[in-house]
């Protein structure tokens, strides 16, 4: 099952993703977004319920979780991309451990809503990453059981200011500007996915193949993740994991090919789909 925030006719909405239309929930489930379904634990009535038939090309698509209470990003989980790091920073040293960082909510972005080029910002960099949506209260989870508390999978761009990514150890602030969030273009629940540890990630710019590898690549899968965070934390219905990025980031292309003001930034996961961006320049008053 697909599900997806949309627009329609100037109101917010939950809906079902069936092919090339969106069925309308709202009115069904008395529910106004995936947050709110997952809040509610109604993923079961989402599958039954019926509703007004939209084209989907009729529809504007929002990111599947507006404003997540928690957006966590896994650094260096694939030998490739630490790879490719070490080969354009010597000094850099991979982690012994799992490395998380936060993305701050504010920076989750629509799925095919530009991408801000900020006037502080030299160095604008992407990187597509499945991203796994929590759909129950966990704590202490342990891998063989992690499965059980996801909700469903989107697509992440994980854009990254790499200039202020180098000014702070937490890395935070470079990851988190307004806008450098994007996901979507909905949640596609496990069932639908299967094995997310055998899904190919793409990301091309301009319609050049930039990223093309694989989550079988992944150094700590899905379910360590979500073991590892859940020590730390409670994760909530709603809560976003970005589980890593493979090799081809601009920063890693020899020379770096970082974006500018009118790239178009494209990222796909298999099975889930693809979200789709231009980087415009942020106007600042």
């Amino acid at each position: 099952m697909k599900l997806a925030n949309f627009s329609y006719a100037g109101r917010r909405s939950l809906g079902r993703v069936e092919g090339d239309k969106v069925v309308d929930l709202a009115a069904a489930l008395g529910l106004a977004s995936v947050e709110g379904l997952l809040a509610a634990d109604a993923l079961g009535r989402a599958r039954r319920a019926g509703g007004t038939t939209i084209p989907l090309a009729d529809v504007i698509l929002h990111s599947p979780v507006a404003r997540p209470a928690k957006f966590f990003a896994i650094a260096a989980n694939y030998q490739s991309h630490i790879d490719e790091v070490l080969a354009y920073n010597p000094t850099y040293v991979p982690p012994v451990f799992q490395r998380w960082f936060a993305k701050l909510p504010s920076c989750v972005n629509d799925p095919f809503a530009p991408i801000l080029m900020p006037p502080e910002v030299a160095d604008l960099d992407y990187e597509a990453e499945l991203a796994i949506v929590i759909g129950r209260r966990a704590r202490r989870v342990r891998a063989e059981d992690a499965y059980r508390v996801v909700a469903g999978y989107t697509v992440c761009n994980d854009v990254s200011a790499r200039d202020w990514q180098k000014r702070s150890p937490t890395i935070m602030l470079g990851k988190s500007f307004d806008s450098h969030g994007p996901l979507g273009p909905w949640l596609v629940t496990p069932d639908e996915v299967g094995d997310p540890h055998a899904l190919r990630v793409t990301c091309t710019v301009n319609g050049e193949v930039r990223q093309d590898g694989s989550t079988a690549e992944m150094i700590h899968d899905c379910w360590d993740q979500i073991a590892y965070l859940s020590t730390v934390c409670t994760l909530e219905p709603g809560d976003v994991i970005a589980t890593g990025t493979p090799k081809g980031t601009g920063a890693g292309l020899k020379p770096p090919r970082l974006l500018g003001v009118g790239d178009v930034v494209r990222c796909t996961v298999e099975r889930i789909g693809s979200i789709e961006a231009m980087v415009v320049a942020e106007q600042v008053a």
